[in-house]
C-alpha cells in the first residue's frame, strides 16, 4: 500500500502518480495550495487516527479504537478526493482497502505480528499472513502523520518557491539552477539543522514500465517514499532540473506551475468572486491589454497626440478657427476612444479619419 500510495515514476519531464501522468513538479505545485483550514480539518482526522497507531505501534490491544480510526481515515479521505495533489489518488481503491482491513481482527494480528517481529520469532513465509495487519498499520501512519507531514513540506518550501516565483530574468533548467546553486549553497549540508532536505526517507530503482495511454515500454526511474514530505520535496526538484518551477498567480495568489520560459502572471483557475466564470488568464489578459492601452506609447494614442498637436500647431498660426479647433478635439477624442476599445476600427478605418483634412471637414459638418 504504501509503495502505491507514495511511489513516482520520473521519465524526462513527466511523472506518474497513482496511474495518472502529470508535468514533473505537478504535485508538489499543488501541495503548496492546501490552505490552512483544510490543514486544520486534516489534522482533526489525523488525532483520532493517531491513537490507533500509537497503540499499534506499542504493541497493545487496539481493537476497541478501530472502529473510530476507520471512520477519520474515511473521512480524511473525504477532504483529500477535493484537495490536489491528493485527489489524483485512485480514491475507489483506497476506500475500498480502508472499509475492509480497519478491523479488529487485523488489530489483532498487527500486534501478534509486531510481538514475533520484535523477538525475532517471525518466518518469512508467516508475513503474507499478515498482510492485511500491515496494511491497517501502514494506512494509519501515513493518514496518521498527513497534516503534520504536508505543513512541514510548506514550512520548508515556500520561501523557495517564493525565490523561483521571483526569477524572473531566466525561468529555464539552467536558470533555476543557478538560483538552486544560491539557496543551497555548495557547502550547504543536509545533516546539520536541515532534515527536511534529507535523501535517507527514500529509495530508488529503474524499471522498466509502459506509461499509462502507451504502448512502448520506458526505462523511468521509481522513488519511493515513506513521507509525503520527502515526495513532493523530489517531485519540486525533479520539475527544477527540467525548467519546470511553481509560480504564483498575481489575481488569486494561488500556486501553479509553469513548464517554459515564458513569464507567465496568471494561472488557468476560475478568478474568485468573478460573476462571468472567467478564469484568472482571461482576467489577467483583459489587464494587460488595459496596461498596453493606458501607455504612452501605444498606437492608437500617438495618432492621436499627433493630430492634436497639429490642430493647436494651425490654431497658433492663426491658419485654423479655434471653435473648429475645439470640434476636431472632440472628434479626435472620441475616434481615440473607440479605437482603443474596437480592434477593427483601429486597423481600419482610425488613421484615415484622423487625417487633418479629413476631422477638419467632419468638424465643418458638426457646426452647421
Amino acid at each position: 500500500m504504501s509503495q502505491e500510495l507514495m511511489t513516482l515514476d520520473f521519465w524526462q519531464d513527466t511523472v506518474i502518480y497513482e496511474g495518472k501522468t502529470l508535468p514533473v513538479g505537478t504535485l508538489a505545485c499543488d501541495a503548496l495550495n492546501v490552505s490552512a483550514d483544510t490543514l486544520a480539518k486534516m489534522n482533526e482526522q489525523c488525532q483520532k487516527i493517531n491513537l490507533l497507531l500509537g497503540m499499534l505501534n506499542a504493541g497493545q490491544d487496539a481493537s476497541a479504537l478501530c472502529p473510530m480510526a476507520k471512520e477519520a481515515t474515511l473521512a480524511m479521505l473525504d477532504t483529500l478526493s477535493e484537495t490536489p495533489p491528493f485527489s489524483y489518488m485512485d480514491m475507489p481503491k483506497h476506500r475500498e482497502r480502508i472499509e475492509r482491513v480497519f478491523t479488529v481482527e487485523n488489530a489483532l494480528k498487527y500486534v501478534e505480528f509486531a510481538t514475533k517481529a520484535a523477538t525475532n520469532s517471525l518466518q518469512f513465509e508467516e508475513i503474507q499472513n499478515y498482510a492485511e495487519a500491515i496494511m491497517l498499520q501502514r494506512y494509519t501512519a501515513v493518514c496518521g502523520h498527513l497534516a503534520y507531514s504536508l505543513g512541514e513540506y510548506q514550512t520548508a518550501m515556500l520561501d523557495f518557491a517564493e525565490k523561483s516565483d521571483g526569477n524572473e530574468a531566466d525561468r529555464t533548467a539552467e536558470g533555476f539552477a543557478r538560483m538552486f546553486g544560491n539557496y543551497f549553497p555548495p557547502e550547504f549540508s543536509i545533516t546539520v539543522g536541515n532534515a527536511w532536505m534529507s535523501t535517507l526517507n527514500n529509495s530508488v530503482q529503474y524499471v522498466s514500465v509502459i506509461r499509462p495511454g502507451e504502448k512502448v515500454a520506458k526505462l523511468v526511474k521509481r522513488m519511493h517514499y515513506v513521507s509525503f514530505v520527502g515526495m513532493f520535496r523530489s517531485d519540486l526538484f525533479e520539475g527544477l532540473c527540467v525548467g519546470h518551477a511553481p509560480k504564483k498567480c498575481k489575481i488569486c495568489s494561488k500556486w501553479f506551475l509553469t513548464t517554459n520560459a515564458r513569464h507567465t502572471k496568471y494561472c488557468g483557475g476560475f478568478a474568485p468572486g468573478d460573476k462571468l466564470r472567467r478564469t484568472c488568464r482571461q482576467i489577467g489578459n483583459l489587464k494587460g491589454r488595459e496596461q498596453r492601452e493606458l501607455a504612452d506609447d501605444h498606437p492608437v494614442k500617438q495618432i492621436y497626440e499627433k493630430r492634436l498637436n497639429t490642430i493647436n500647431r494651425y490654431v497658433k498660426r492663426g491658419t485654423l478657427d479655434a471653435d473648429l479647433a475645439e470640434v476636431m478635439k472632440k472628434l479626435a477624442k472620441d475616434k481615440m476612444l473607440r479605437a482603443l476599445s474596437n480592434v477593427t476600427y483601429a486597423k481600419g478605418d482610425y488613421e484615415k479619419e484622423m487625417d487633418q483634412a479629413a476631422l477638419k471637414k467632419e468638424a465643418k459638418m458638426k457646426s452647421r
